[in-house]
């Protein structure tokens, strides 16, 4: 397999060159419900290492290649803040760095290890996922092995401390797993503590290791509004143009609105046509406002 991948088209990260840290192999230490890499015992390190020079060498050939790019996406075939070498990698890559930002997709796993934290300081982003923060419900949707959640809570909220760079934090719904709402609360509640510039919500998209279902587009619609306003919540879902509408009255808008405001991009992923035309006269009547990027209440501003 290449070490290199892409460049992709994201909605969110622009034309993205992927560098896969454990390309021929997967080497994670979590073995999650919902991989779309098939399961695997979970490791504590990389069993099979590439060599630095033979990433770099790789990384300078796509760059020449492929330029320009807007981000260089650290990943890998597993968790790539197991790799030996991410600092020394991630200091050459900064080096060479012109017109691109560095970020990198972490399970958020080592987020407790000090050299860890360090080597993570150099990403312009930094994207942890963060499924539960109850022991059982991490254990069994996470699947890893001699590994606390509030060890990785304690980690996180030491690193988002220090890290001046943007914090995303990622969650992947399962059905019947993580979606009830006393986890979310529980989530809601420690995201207040992190403070990440962004939270993501999603769910599974892509065929999953284990025999698990994703969640509906409104059932994530309706976790969203658990969250505390002041933090910056948006769905994400991959291939949303495709995905079923739902349809809203003026006053199930309204109440949603008031408990969490509504991104552009939810709108554009759930509302059927009926309920844009709701939500456009809420505008017109002044009911609602859209501030950056955000439905909310008028009475609000």
């Amino acid at each position: 397999m290449s070490i290199i991948f892409g460049p992709i088209n994201s909605r969110r990260f622009g034309r993205s060159l992927g560098v896969d840290l454990s390309p021929n192999t997967k080497q994670c230490n979590f073995d999650c419900l919902y991989c779309e890499l098939k399961a695997a015992n979970p490791v504590k390190k990389y069993e099979e290492i590439v060599s630095l020079e033979e990433i770099k060498k790789a990384i300078n050939q796509a760059l020449q290649k492929y330029a320009p790019i807007d981000y260089l996406t650290i990943t890998a075939n597993g968790e790539p803040t197991l790799y030996p070498y991410l600092k020394e990698l991630i200091l050459y890559i900064k080096s060479i760095q012109k017109g691109f930002k560095t970020l990198i997709l972490s399970n958020a796993s080592t987020i407790d290890k000090k050299e860890v934290q360090e080597a993570l300081t150099f990403f312009d982003e930094v994207k942890l996922s963060l499924d539960c923060v109850t022991q059982k419900c991490f254990k069994k949707i996470d699947r890893a092995k001699d590994i606390n959640i509030e060890t990785i809570k304690t980690g996180m909220l030491e690193f988002a401390k220090k890290y001046h760079g943007k914090l995303i934090i990622e969650i992947l719904f399962v059905e019947g797993i993580n979606d009830k709402i006393d986890e979310i609360k529980e989530l809601n509640t420690f995201l207040k503590e992190v403070k990440p510039h962004l939270i993501t919500l999603g769910t599974i998209d892509r065929p999953p290791a284990y025999n698990v279902k994703a969640v509906a587009p409104d059932k994530l619609f309706e976790l969203k509004s658990f969250f505390d306003k002041d933090l910056n919540v948006a769905i994400v879902t991959k291939g949303a143009k495709n995905s079923k509408k739902y349809h809203y009255t003026k006053e199930n808008i309204l109440q949603t609105i008031k408990r969490r405001p509504l991104s552009q991009e939810d709108v554009t992923i759930l509302f059927d046509e009926a309920s844009l035309n709701s939500l456009y006269e809420l505008l017109r009547e002044q009911k609602i406002e859209l501030k950056n990027s955000f439905y909310i209440l008028k009475e609000e501003l």
